[in-house]
């Protein structure tokens, strides 16, 4: 029997989620939804990795947003370094209070892999105005669609938001993701397989 010293499996919290897959095929037709006085977008930014982390865990910590706080600090610089992304936030005044990521290596079908509003932001009405900025610009290269995703982990309002905004369910599809426990992200006990 060979037995290998070095193998240490992670230990992971097993989850069940229905992700369900959106696509918007025109660009926004009504006025641009305008932020409340003080609120404006910033985009092509491209933070540190310690940055990076902070935005994911301040926007996706209650909705299990763990598989970029999985990878390696040199998996994630290389990602920000290279990747064709469009990365930005939301600020009141100087303070973050949401971002986005706009994946854009498919020119013609733009993916939003990540959007959201940190927790203190969340109820100021300012989410679908947000929203509407982002999207506005996904639309600026002429992509012919626009992609999303959300999960019965995301905020309980996600699906109809991004209904409101115009995309469409292609398919839901049923996944099983195993969350490292290092990450110390919660996985709500209704979620767990």
């Amino acid at each position: 029997m060979i037995t290998d010293l070095n193998f240490n499996p992670e230990s992971t919290t097993r989850m069940k989620v229905v992700v369900t897959f959106m696509r918007m095929f025109s660009p926004p037709q009504h006025a641009p939804l305008v932020l409340p006085e003080g609120w404006h977008v910033q985009e092509h930014l491209r933070p540190d990795v310690a940055g990076y982390r902070l935005l994911q865990d301040r926007v996706g910590r209650d909705y299990c947003w763990w598989m970029r706080q999985a990878a390696s600090d040199a998996t994630l610089a290389r990602f920000l370094e290279t990747a064709p992304v469009n990365i930005g936030l939301l600020r009141q005044k100087q303070q973050i209070r949401g971002f986005f990521e706009l994946d854009l290596a498919d020119p013609q079908s733009v993916n939003l892999s990540y959007f959201g509003l940190f927790p203190e932001a969340i109820g100021q009405g300012v989410g679908r105005a947000f929203l509407d900025n982002v999207l506005r610009l996904a639309w600026q290269g002429g992509p012919q669609s626009v992609r999303v995703n959300t999960c019965t982990a995301d905020h309980p309002r996600a699906l109809a938001l991004y209904q409101q905004a115009g995309f469409k369910i292609m398919r839901r599809v049923q996944e099983v993701w195993d969350v490292p426990d290092r990450l110390g992200i919660p996985v709500p006990q209704h979620l767990r397989v």
